[in-house]
């Protein structure tokens, strides 16, 4: 479930930007932003480590004192709404949420900074048409008492009050902070001009049926996305745009349809996996399994190259991004690679493939995704995305046997077995809880969200007592870029949640199963037609905002077909990663050229072996359902 790390709505970096940086209007709203940016992020790293705290504690008290504590969860996924709200303000302060750039990458600098101007007036417009309606659910909301702790609703659903004021309080910010007085003109006209031709053509949305679906969810959120706008909220565009002037439906379904979407008590492990990624990179637990990995195999041709698709198997999924996975490996491996003559493109495509190759490997966010919006087991989910990722590894350890067989390893080091078993202890804490975390939820002794904790304080530990490199200056940065990343993708999950609600409700569900059914080749078919969707799917909308949208609409029919619940969301999973890592639309592709530091234009070449057997991978586990629910 991640998103390119943007410059979204940094006008004052690009051509066209104010001439003067240091003018009273631009001090007034930096010093406006330094301090939403420490009030915001001090609470949301207090809100981690209390949520560390509950968890950590309630799985204690569970397992090791037989003493359920009853409130605990209650508490946490109260605490956890606050979270996904303020790590979303920080997202959009610091422009991290997830977004489309293929349309905007390569423009000007003073073109994409009216744009910019453009997509942040659209977002601040969708916000001041949230405030009275969130204000609205949580009036609603307060009378009632939570089961355990007995005090009222209203203490969760604040958050999305206060979330929603200090996202409009940000957007307004940015845009005044950052863009011309033009720029902010322009963009003013051109939302006053959009909502005063929605007034004028409201009273024909509603006898037009469905066919104004095409105006909101595709027209308006695609134009949205183009622009550069984040995904989440290029969503509440059309969805607010759909409810408000084509239904009498009132907008406070939306602020409760994003409640509920983000409320998910099995998200909790959302945050908690994040975290857990970063501090494995911290405490030394993820380079101590890369060390072995190089020592057992990285002599042989193609060694290298092989280690970096164990690692990937390893630790992929666990930091909840998948530039935080490539990110942990490639740095350690790259170099020494390059020496042994191994090209920079090739190598930055195999990274990009074996991103992909690992994506149905739990504890993935996007596998958690899935169990959420659907209802399939977690643990079922966790068995079966181990052997599809397997195919995947196979297949491109066959292209990379191909392309290293000629490789000079002359000079390689070979380490001696004591060196092997040496490293092998080192590593052992990091090599099992990746192993342990996996199959502790698989075999149902514990949760996702409780083994995750568990990951947690076993990685501060171990990297505070057993490799002793823990810098505790660097935990606070984490906790804030925890929060950032987990409010990123909650949002998106908040707001596809109450798009997904305005498509059932308008009828488009029923039509999507009737439109389904005639697919020729009965199940095969079905499954090739949905392999093909989620791989366009993926490439433009990403894995979590495309589950949460799509998957509530897609697995009913799927379980109609008579295809296996879990096959299926092995094949839209590893089929929406294919997608994400694809050029020329695959965020994920370029993400990879950034860690490797190389031109897309230069590993695009590279790609293509890797992707044809990526794709060969797919038709696998499409045709073979055995592949996902052998295990089962």
């Amino acid at each position: 479930m991640e998103g390119e790390v943007s410059e979204f709505g940094r006008a004052d970096l690009v051509e066209g930007a104010p001439a003067e940086p240091a003018s009273a209007r631009v001090r007034v709203f930096q010093a406006i932003d330094r301090a939403l940016a420490v009030v915001t992020e001090a609470a949301a790293a207090a809100l981690v480590v209390a949520e560390v705290i509950i968890l950590g504690g309630s799985t204690l008290a569970r397992y090791v004192f037989d003493n359920p504590l009853t409130w605990s969860d209650e508490l946490a996924s109260m605490l956890f709404l606050w979270l996904a709200m303020l790590g979303a303000v920080i997202a959009l302060r610091r422009g991290e949420h997830m977004r489309l750039t293929f349309f905007i990458r390569g423009m000007r600098p003073d073109r994409r900074a009216w744009l910019d101007a453009v997509a942040l007036m659209l977002v601040a417009a969708v916000l001041v048409a949230l405030v009275q309606p969130s204000y609205e659910h949580f009036d609603e909301q307060r009378i009632g008492l939570s089961p355990v702790l007995q005090i009222s609703e209203g203490w969760s659903s604040a958050a999305v009050v206060v979330g929603v004021v200090l996202l409009l309080f940000t957007a307004i910010d940015k845009v005044l902070q950052q863009a011309t007085w033009p720029q902010m003109i322009a963009a003013l006209a051109f939302v006053a001009a959009a909502l005063g031709a929605l007034f004028w053509f409201a009273p024909a949305f509603e006898d037009m049926g469905n066919s104004n679906l095409l105006i909101f969810f595709v027209g308006f959120v695609v134009f949205s996305m183009v622009i550069g706008m984040p995904i989440a909220f290029a969503f509440l565009v059309g969805t607010v745009g759909f409810i408000a002037f084509a239904t009498s439906i009132p907008l406070s379904i939306v602020a409760s349809q994003m409640d509920e979407g983000m409320s998910h008590l099995i998200l909790l492990a959302v945050p908690m996996f994040v975290l857990l990624g970063a501090l494995m990179e911290l405490s030394g637990l993820a380079r101590a399994m890369i060390e072995f990995l190089v020592a057992l195999i990285g002599h042989f041709r193609g060694g290298l190259q092989y280690a970096l698709l164990g690692a990937m198997y390893l630790v992929s999924g666990i930091s909840g991004a998948k530039a935080a996975d490539m990110a942990a490996v490639a740095p350690s491996l790259f170099p020494e690679m390059i020496k042994r003559g191994n090209k920079e493109g090739n190598l930055t495509a195999l990274l990009s493939a074996s991103a992909v190759m690992s994506e149905t490997i739990p504890p993935s966010i996007v596998l958690i995704t899935v169990g959420s919006v659907t209802g399939v087991s977690i643990a079922a989910l966790f068995t079966g995305g181990l052997l599809p990722a397997g195919v995947g590894l196979v297949a491109l350890a066959i292209v990379v046997f191909w392309q290293s067989r000629t490789e000079d390893v002359s000079r390689s080091r070979r380490f001696t077995w004591g060196q092997r078993a040496k490293l092998f202890l080192i590593g052992i804490p990091g090599l099992g809880l990746p192993i342990v975390i996996r199959f502790a939820v698989v075999d149902g002794v514990a949760t996702a969200t409780e083994v995750s904790t568990i990951g947690v304080l076993y990685t501060v530990l171990v990297g505070v007592f057993v490799y002793r490199q823990f810098d505790w200056r660097r935990v606070p940065r984490i906790l804030v870029e925890t929060a950032s990343l987990s409010g990123a993708i909650l949002l998106v999950i908040g707001a596809a949640t109450a798009m997904a609600w305005a498509l059932t409700q308008s009828g488009f569900s029923r039509q999507l199963v009737q439109a389904m059914a005639l697919v020729p080749g009965g199940k095969v078919g079905f499954l090739l037609v949905s392999a093909l969707a989620f791989i366009v799917l993926g490439s433009v909308l990403e894995g979590v905002p495309a589950i949460v949208l799509f998957g509530p609409l897609l697995f009913p029919i799927a379980k109609i077909m008579g295809v296996n619940e879990v096959h299926y969301a092995m094949v839209a999973v590893f089929a929406m990663g294919f997608g994400l890592f694809t050029p020329p639309f695959g965020v994920g592709f370029y993400l990879a050229c950034a860690i490797g530091r190389v031109s897309p234009d230069v590993a695009i070449r590279y790609a293509w072996p890797h992707l044809g057997a990526l794709f060969v991978a797919l038709l696998l586990i499409v045709l073979i359902p055995w592949i996902s629910i052998g295990f089962l």
